[in-house]
């Protein structure tokens, strides 16, 4: 597909594409736009930063604009998009402004963590699409502040990491204040079974569409692992940023606590940080994500669930300074760097409880995350954990200066790949081209 045009968008939308720079549709737009133009129901499996957010903007709008041309509007939203997150629900907000710019069509934002009473105003006023966090549309719908029951279009947003926060029953409640007769649209990067199950109770004869498989991973990300006893993270953290080239760094850890002294012991080393998780107020996570995209902060510390709707570009490095425990996390994480085109770097630092963290990442990726061992605080006796993918034997390797481009990679042996390939494949390792993707699926 060469352009927009052939999607079959209006002009209008086509003109908000081109102001934006916007002139090659992305596979998922690709496969998604036609059928949704004609109002069918879609279940979209796509990583970040796959364009998913405009393959159902784009359609949205152009479905809402004869409607809102040729009919009185009803100050009631016609368009429900449901996100897990704050900053997800406003980046989507600020991707609606933007290809909407060009057409009568209103939109507003609303979540938690904020008075109610701005929110409140402007759905007085009628909107066309709304765009919520579940907790805060409850609240209001409660409140008999809002009404769902001309909503001809559904979005679920995110919903693997929705029911992984727990709003499974909040999802419930909403779907029943809408109308039967509707278009559903359900996005999610895994399809775990609660998500299938999901699917099945709200989709009526879906296309699906999957762009890539769970675990792929941008062949433009160079990836490495540090060892490092645990206590000796921050300090390694430290150290690594020492490396210029790390303009901005997106640092993730597994809990709120762990990004605060994490930021903390950064501020500590003259380094200026942000963090944002869910403990932080709706201003506070703002404001440190408004520093980060202007350039105001070079690194921004978060855990995961923060970091839903992060959008930010020229991210430089994604530091997982805590391994997650999952590998479908470890890709959304190091999806943040090398997008639209650019290169990236992913370093993993991976402590003592960590290890089979980082075999599980392994198989999944299909690919050998390469050992760096030139640091300070590297831990021979992490590495030569019993419960490593390593083989006990032939773990010697060359040195590398962190960040010294200008000499050969000095990562594992030739001889010590050969046993860690032959343990992944004795572990039953997948196979296949972790690239492909996948042709659309009518169900």
């Amino acid at each position: 597909m060469a352009d927009f045009i052939e999607l079959g968008l209006i002009k209008q939308l086509q003109r908000a594409l081109s102001a934006e720079g916007y002139m090659s549709p992305t596979p998922i737009q690709v496969k998604s736009i036609p059928h949704l133009i004609k109002g069918r129901d879609l279940l979209g499996i796509a990583q970040t930063g796959t364009g998913k957010t405009a393959a159902f903007v784009l359609p949205m709008l152009q479905s809402l604009t004869p409607s809102s041309m040729d009919q009185k509007k009803s100050k009631n939203p016609r368009a429900l998009i449901l996100t897990p997150t704050r900053e997800l629900a406003i980046q989507i907000g600020d991707s609606i402004a933007i290809y909407g710019k060009f057409l009568d069509i209103d939109s507003t934002t609303i979540f938690g963590g904020v008075a109610q009473n701005k929110q409140v105003k402007v759905l007085k006023n009628g909107v066309d699409i709304l765009v919520a966090t579940p907790g805060r549309l409850l609240d209001l719908i409660n409140q008999k502040l809002l009404s769902l029951n001309e909503v001809q279009i559904y979005v679920l947003d995110e919903a693997d990491r929705m029911l992984d926060m727990g709003f499974i029953h909040d999802v419930q409640k909403i779907t029943k204040q809408i109308p039967a007769e509707r278009q559903t649209l359900l996005f999610s990067a895994t399809m775990p079974n609660t998500v299938a199950k999901l699917a099945v109770g709200l989709l009526a004869n879906p296309i699906k569409i999957e762009v890539a498989i769970q675990s792929t991973v941008a062949e433009r990300i160079d990836q490495r692992v540090l060892f490092v006893k645990k206590s000796n993270k921050r300090n390694l953290l430290g150290t690594i940023l020492e490396d210029k080239n790390i303009m901005r760094a997106l640092v993730f850890t597994r809990t709120k606590h762990g990004a605060n002294r994490v930021a903390k012991h950064l501020e500590q080393n003259n380094i200026q940080s942000g963090v944002i998780h869910g403990n932080k107020s709706q201003n506070a996570r703002q404001e440190a994500l408004k520093g980060f995209k202007d350039g105001k902060l070079r690194i921004l510390v978060a855990t995961d669930i923060a970091a839903r709707g992060i959008d930010v570009d020229n991210i430089t490095h994604v530091i997982n300074f805590d391994l997650p425990n999952d590998p479908e996390t470890y890709v959304h994480r190091i999806g943040r760097t090398a997008r639209a085109g650019a290169a990236g770097q992913a370093i993993s630092f991976c402590d003592e409880e960590e290890r089979e963290h980082l075999f599980a990442i392994e198989k999944s990726i299909r690919k050998l995350v390469d050992v760096e061992v030139d640091h300070p605080y590297h831990a021979q006796h992490v590495e030569d954990a019993t419960k490593s993918t390593i083989s006990q034997k032939n773990k010697k390797s060359a040195r590398k200066p962190h960040g010294d481009k200008s000499r050969k990679k000095s990562y594992r042996n030739k001889k010590s790949r050969i046993k860690r390939k032959s343990y992944h494949l004795q572990n039953k390792m997948p196979r296949g081209d972790s690239d492909k993707t996948h042709n659309i699926q009518v169900t």
